[in-house]
């Protein structure tokens, strides 16, 4: 694909480009608020779509003076209530953004027609139907939610005009940031660094013996209980290496992970030539985001810079694939058919919550995705058309499949 600028959006607008952020109650959607809120000259959140948390939705909102907010579950009136609220204390008291509710407001703001930019940062497969709807509106989607890309993939791809795909991950914004060194024939290899997660180094065996809790302590990243226990098994890392297959359109036998601890370098790029590019900076989200929400064009400041006059080493290390099977699974149900990722991730989606429910010890994580992945048969379920609806078929056997094993154990 393509990472040029849509035609309908200027690189460098005289005004700031209008922003629907998706997922705004979460790790991507706060900093992003930041960094709006540190280059306003750049950007102007109009529309937010928020999780459960009520108070922080309403917070925001009063904040950035969004004109419409979403909220797929919970109270309205209650969150109406909390912005009238907020906006009595912060002096506006005839704020009144519209209000969007139920299964679809998501989507609905996705497609919000008065943007420049969607960010998604909805966290799962249930950003596929927002990533649709950004790009149907002809927005330019900087994509945090790497799931809707995993589940949907040919639709997703199918469905973006050259350029009009921008990733907010820290990996394949590096990526995107070295590709544009060389033409696509010129590419030898992608290179997906990783930080090993909290149980770098340790066996199988020890990994049988480790909590929920210590799952989530990610040694760099603040993440969410599914991002973090994903992080840990090197399942994110897994639909990494399948998001950036499907961005970059390098086969998946080009695509390696490497273990880099100490997380400066977010990615390389290796040339026919035998020159590999990396991008580099201190692990801080609001640069890719920044970056992501202007592209092509660089936010000043959006984060620190890498200093150079301290000393530091930065170390890499081959991943160990025994202790850690994800990434070569992930690559395996790929190429199995169209909708097997999808069945991937919705299998480690139940994984995950019965590992943190004490069903299942750390390392079954995995093995639970490997015994769904390996019974899909995508002919018998969902057959050889790709579509929403063969994808939440697909996904919907997964959970019940995975759930079905949990009554066997």
């Amino acid at each position: 694909m393509e990472f040029r600028e849509p035609p309908h959006i200027n690189p460098a607008p005289d005004a700031p480009r209008r922003i629907v952020l998706l997922g705004s109650t979460g790790s991507i959607g706060t900093q992003a608020i930041d960094v709006a809120d540190a280059a306003p000259d750049r950007f102007r959140i109009v529309a937010l779509a928020g999780g459960s948390n009520l108070e922080l939705l309403a917070r925001q909102a009063v904040h950035t003076r969004a004109e419409v907010v979403a909220l797929a579950e919970g109270d309205i009136d209650e969150l109406k209530a909390r912005i009238h609220a907020h906006a009595e204390l912060a002096g506006h008291s005839s704020y009144r953004p519209e209000l969007l509710t139920g299964p679809t407001a998501t989507a609905r703001i996705a497609g919000y027609p008065d943007a420049d930019v969607v960010l998604n940062g909805v966290t799962g497969s249930i950003g596929l139907a927002p990533t649709l709807a950004a790009l149907k509106a002809g927005h330019l989607l900087a994509l945090a939610n790497k799931e809707s890309l995993i589940t949907g993939g040919a639709l997703v791809k199918q469905a973006a005009a050259p350029g009009q795909l921008v990733p907010v991950d820290s990996e394949h914004s590096a990526l995107a940031q070295a590709l544009r060194a060389g033409t696509a024939e010129e590419v030898s290899r992608l290179i997906v660094t990783a930080s090993g997660g909290p149980f770098r180094g340790m066996s199988r065996e020890a990994l049988m013996d480790v909590t929920p809790a210590q799952a989530l302590a990610h040694p760099t990243w603040d993440m969410g209980k599914v991002v973090s226990t994903n992080s840990a098994t090197m399942v994110n890392k897994a639909l990494e290496v399948i998001e950036a297959h499907l961005l970059f359109d390098v086969p998946l036998q080009r695509i390696d992970a490497v273990v880099h601890p100490q997380s400066i370098v977010h990615s390389m790029v290796a040339f026919i030539d035998g020159s590999t590019l990396a991008q580099a900076s201190p692990p801080d989200m609001r640069l890719p985001i920044a970056l992501g929400m202007g592209w092509p064009a660089r936010v000043p400041g959006a984060a620190a810079a890498c200093d150079f006059t301290t000393a530091s080493t930065w170390t890499f290390e081959p991943l160990d694939e025994e202790a850690f099977p994800a990434i070569r699974l992930a690559k395996q149900a790929a190429n199995a058919s169209a909708t097997h990722m999808a069945v991937y991730n919705a299998a480690n989606e139940e994984a995950v919550a019965a590992f943190h429910a004490g069903r299942i010890r750390f390392p079954e994580i995995v093995d639970a995705v490997a015994d769904v992945v390996g019974k899909y048969d995508a002919g018998a379920i969902v057959g050889d058309e790709l579509s929403v609806q063969s994808v939440l078929v697909a996904e919907a056997w997964a959970r019940k499949s995975a759930q079905d094993r949990w009554g066997q154990l």
